[in-house]
């Protein structure tokens, strides 16, 4: 039997405007609710993320991250 998709845990969370707008369009072309998008891709996050190319990625957005935030 299928585990019950329960959203039990409710969180504010800033986004920028892109990644919202990326969200968005994830779930819209999922079918999913943008909470549901979420859950998939924290749920299943070892297997939609590539290791190699998230350590770089990270390393690049942190390497940004105070600039961006002026």
């Amino acid at each position: 039997m299928p585990k019950r998709f329960r959203l039990t845990r409710r969180f504010t969370v800033g986004m920028t405007e892109d990644a919202y707008r990326r969200l968005r369009r994830f779930a819209s072309e999922a079918g999913l609710e943008e909470g549901e998008a979420l859950s998939f891709l924290f749920e299943n996050f070892d297997s939609v993320t590539r290791s190699d190319n998230l350590t770089a990625r990270l390393r690049l957005f942190t390497a940004e991250l105070d600039e961006r935030k002026k």
